[in-house]
């Protein structure tokens, strides 16, 4: 197709590269399948514009009149609205938006909306049909995280009701004919019902962007490392010191590792001659502010040499500009949910072929790149072809609640990308119907399993908010709740202040255990702290994490007011009191009751080793150093997380309960006898 003139605003503006990337040409070729094809499924090289121009190219061919709006499903939501609207010329949250957990950014004008595919599933709880949207684009497909398998499975019986929905299905690998044959798998059955004799390959069709268009040198080691962090880091300053320009992209597998990576940069870097120029590294992950990730698309100061350290975030979810040079240290963090057990681990595995194609083709986007992989060839050879999809290895309880509340009863039925093994369905089905989300027939409970299922909290976390009123804790537990969303620590300490940071979190401590400690935090926060940032300095507190748990628990509160149940917010809720020891500890036990009402399949037993066990006895359990409850003593406890790292598998956030509350407000699920879960 020939190249098209393109007015200047489809030049990405936060970062225009030197030529017009390459899905620019293929812009109306683009329109032309959209608009005859139900479904079109997009293969191309990351960075060739498919996330931010499509929703643009579609926008402006008119897919937004009669109020329509574009919704785009990404991983990086917001980093990808924040580029689009620039494009655009907008302020974000009016034409282009966003919406991610917790956080809404969008208004009646909204035309292009970016959201997660989690979030677009819980739309369709109010909208089973989605019915305000004319396009929706499921962008990094290949990545097969569990909402997206659930979205396209939901978008394809969607469509079945709503053929002038237009799905747009990209991915950055070759796995399309994975997704064409799904959506044409009884898609000619039903055009023959619909007596329009559309072969199935009519639903759907491929199209292939051309990608990068400089060459990639992919160099190997000739002996496995012995530790990748520190070689990755040995490769930056080789890079520094004997490539030319360039900016570099190190892949690692999680916080830890990019924390020390930095750090070791850093401390190198001071020694080195000023003839090289200076490094300026930096870190991306999911635990990041928005802010934060968005510094790696700055570009660096005039004669310094950017080095981006990353978890697989990077892989396909966001580019970043200016890289010549990519690391890949050839593994991955990957949670794996084991049913008996109720264990989660996160093992660090190596990654996919797939995994480390999308990886080097992070470099040469603006010039010939190279791709330094940490592993020698034959251990690129006997990598497998994709790693298992996440819906194969996770606790589906979230999931089928989810399925259950749009109306699917059968979840085994669904038509499933790929199907999860029956021990992981049996599991979570089990766990729900203790938790009152499911009837005996495994029909969704009323009211309970449909407000669970709208609450935005995972299912043991929304049994124990809509409990709460009944142990007259809401007020306490929406904080409770909002606390442990936030999914890092509140607390920070910088180097050699460990200490001080121990000190100021004892300072909050309560003896019943880390919710209520949490509780104490919020709640000092927004009254002596009166939500300032200096309180949170002084204590050693990350005060973007507490401003965040005020708008979570606001938003939690909307949730809950919606189902018409209300907090008392009076001061006199307060735990803070000191004048009232005895209403204090009244309060801390409703508290505790209420989280084993919720909690209750996550109880434990400590050992006089000081170990924990769970209450089918099989597993040895740890306090993480980070709860109070890590050396302290207690009997019975119920914890938020479980997780195995490496030799150990650690519980956290965890509070003292007593036995004979498991088996009253757990009567399904405990049986006094043998003290056993029942089968």
């Amino acid at each position: 197709m020939a190249d098209l003139d393109l007015d200047s605003s489809f030049i990405p503006a936060l970062h225009k590269p030197p030529s017009l990337l390459p899905i620019a040409k293929h812009r109306e070729s683009l329109l032309y399948v959209v608009e005859t094809f139900p479904i079109t499924i997009v293969i191309g090289q990351t960075g060739s514009g498919k996330s931010t121009q499509i929703p643009q190219f579609l926008e402006r061919a008119g897919w937004c009149s009669d109020g329509k709006i574009i919704g785009p499903r990404r991983v990086a939501a917001t980093t990808v609205a924040l580029r689009v609207a620039d494009e655009v010329g907008c302020e974000i949250g009016k034409e282009v938006g966003y919406s991610i957990r917790f956080e809404d950014v969008t208004s009646s004008s909204t035309r292009i909306k970016f959201l997660t595919d989690a979030l677009l599933i819980r739309e369709a709880l109010a909208d089973p049909l989605l019915s305000r949207y004319s396009v929706i684009m499921v962008d990094e497909a290949h990545e097969r995280s569990i909402s997206t398998d659930i979205l396209l499975g939901l978008l394809k019986k969607i469509r079945k009701k709503r053929p002038e929905l237009r799905i747009i299905v990209s991915s950055a690998t070759l796995q399309a004919e994975e997704f064409l044959n799904f959506f044409a798998k009884g898609a000619g059955q039903e055009s023959q019902e619909e007596g329009n004799g559309q072969p199935p390959r009519d639903i759907a069709t491929i199209v292939s962007l051309e990608g990068r268009t400089y060459p990639i040198d992919t160099l190997y080691l000739e002996s496995p490392a012995e530790d990748y962090v520190e070689k990755a880091v040995g490769t930056v300053f080789d890079i520094h010191t004997q490539e030319g320009e360039g900016d570099v992209l190190v892949f690692l597998t999680g916080r830890e590792e990019i924390d020390n990576a930095i750090q070791a940069v850093a401390e190198r870097a001071a020694g080195l001659d000023g003839r090289h120029g200076a490094l300026q590294p930096l870190p991306l992950y999911a635990g990041l502010s928005t802010e934060q990730q968005m510094y790696v698309f700055d570009k660096p100061p005039e004669g310094t040499r950017k080095v981006v350290f990353s978890t697989n975030i990077a892989e396909a979810s966001v580019t970043i500009d200016g890289i010549v040079h990519v690391i890949d240290c050839g593994f991955v963090k990957l949670r794996a949910y084991n049913p008996r057990t109720g264990i989660e681990t996160l093992t660090t595995t190596p990654i996919s072929k797939a995994s480390a194609s999308q990886r080097a083709g992070r470099a040469g986007r603006t010039k010939a790149g190279k791709c330094y992989r940490l592993y020698t060839e034959d251990a690129y050879q006997a990598l497998p072809e994709t790693n298992p999809p996440e819906i194969q290895r996770s606790n589906l309880a979230s999931t089928i609640l989810q399925l259950k509340a749009l109306g699917i009863d059968n979840v085994v039925r669904f038509d499933f990308l790929s199907a999860p093994p029956s021990e992981l369905m049996s599991k979570a089905l089990e766990l729900l119907y203790s938790l009152g989300a499911l009837d005996e027939y495994a029909k969704l409970t009323q009211p309970l399993g449909s407000r669970m299922a709208e609450l935005a909290v995972e299912p043991m976390m929304a049994k124990t908010l809509l409990s709460a009123p009944q142990f007259n804790c809401l007020s306490e537990m929406l904080t409770i709740a909002a606390m442990t969303s936030l999914g890092g620590n509140v607390w920070f300490h910088h180097d050699g202040e460990r200490g001080k940071m121990e000190s100021c979190r004892r300072k909050f401590a309560a003896e019943e255990g880390d919710h209520l400690t949490l509780l104490n935090v919020y709640q000092t926060f927004v009254t002596k702290g009166k939500k300032e940032a200096k309180f949170c300095h002084d204590h050693n507190l990350n005060y973007k994490s507490m401003t965040r748990a005020i708008s979570i628990r606001a938003q939690l509160k909307r949730y809950l007011e919606r189902f018409n149940i209300s907090a008392d917010e009076t001061p006199s809720s307060n735990s803070q009191q000191p004048s009232a020891a005895a209403d204090r500890s009244k309060k801390a036990e409703s508290i505790r009751r209420c989280l084993t009402s919720g909690y209750f399949a996550h109880a434990a037993r400590m050992q006089p080793d000081g170990t924990y066990r769970n209450v089918e006895g099989g597993t040895t359990l740890h306090a993480h150093p980070n709860s109070l409850m890590f050396n302290r003593k207690a009997d019975w406890v119920v914890f938020h997380e479980i997780m195995e790292t490496g030799e150990k598998t650690y519980i956290r956030d965890i509070t003292k309960i007593e036995k004979n509350w498991l088996v009253e407000y757990a009567p399904e699920y405990y049986k006094l006898s043998n003290f056993t879960p029942r089968a």
